[in-house]
């Protein structure tokens, strides 16, 4: 295969790599790749593609065959490089890069940070106020809420910048012990009222709810494969999530004899 031809389908590739890392759907990752590779002219390309890995074969007009394999992990959502690698993919069918602008628009796409830690706890911290509201909670239980989704976010940080990671279900039970912990704190220092919207508003932020908006979204596209493996992978963080809450709710039994709810 030329090497005009092999750059074209690495490009695809590492496009593909990117958004199947962020957590976008399999199609979207599908017609990407092959939409970028028919935009340069390869018109036999066919990705295959799983919630853990991408499968490309592709063939020139000499009939040379082109076939390679990565392995992505299930990684946390990147809403902004998802976002990125649409327009650049758009902006290619339309004719408007080389090949070599769009490899070095793929590596600035690559290099751009994501959210600040400041700005991610916060937001954790405004999703658990919100949805205490939705919940029925009042302003001092949105307040405890808030403060509970800021800490929670501080801690999961603190792992994530471990060198030795954590596993996932592990790191969801510690997050939804610690953030029990800092519920049943505010609520007996007086800050609430409804312990039962804090600590589930509070917890809210843990909630996988873009994996399963994409396994259903899978499902949907004929994908059962890739959308049950996404399901699963939402499934042993809930259950993470649950373990962790049960564990506080065992602990504070057995402390004060009352319920934690």
């Amino acid at each position: 295969m030329e090497n005009e031809d092999k750059k074209v389908l690495d490009l695809s590739m590492e496009a593909g790599r990117i958004l199947l890392d962020a957590g976008a759907e399999i199609f979207r990752v599908e017609e990407t790749i092959k939409r970028i590779a028919m935009a340069f002219g390869i018109e036999k390309c066919s990705p295959f593609v799983m919630s853990t890995g991408i499968f490309l074969t592709a063939e020139n007009e000499e009939g040379e065959m082109y076939a390679s394999v990565k392995h992505i992990p299930i990684q946390e959502v990147k809403l902004h490089r998802i976002a990125a690698v649409n327009q650049l993919s758009r902006e290619i069918v339309e004719g408007k890069y080389t090949i070599e602008e769009a490899e070095k628009k793929l590596e600035d796409i690559k290099k751009e940070p994501g959210k600040s830690d400041i700005s991610r706890m916060i937001a954790s911290g405004i999703g658990s106020g919100g949805f205490c509201y939705l919940l029925g909670g009042q302003a001092m239980d949105m307040l405890a809420a808030f403060l509970s989704g800021f800490l929670l976010y501080l801690v999961l940080l603190a792992f994530e910048k471990r060198e030795k990671t954590t596993s996932k279900i592990v790191l969801n039970m510690i997050g939804g012990f610690c953030v029990s912990l800092f519920a049943v704190f505010f609520y007996r220092i007086g800050l609430g009222n409804t312990p039962g919207s804090i600590l589930v508003g509070s917890v809210m932020p843990l909630v996988p709810g873009v994996s399963l908006v994409n396994a259903v979204r899978d499902f949907a596209e004929g994908n059962y494969i890739g959308g049950g493996v996404r399901f699963l992978d939402a499934l042993m963080v809930a259950l993470g999530i649950a373990l962790g809450v049960s564990l506080m709710h065992v602990i504070y039994f057995r402390m004060t004899g009352g319920s934690l709810l």
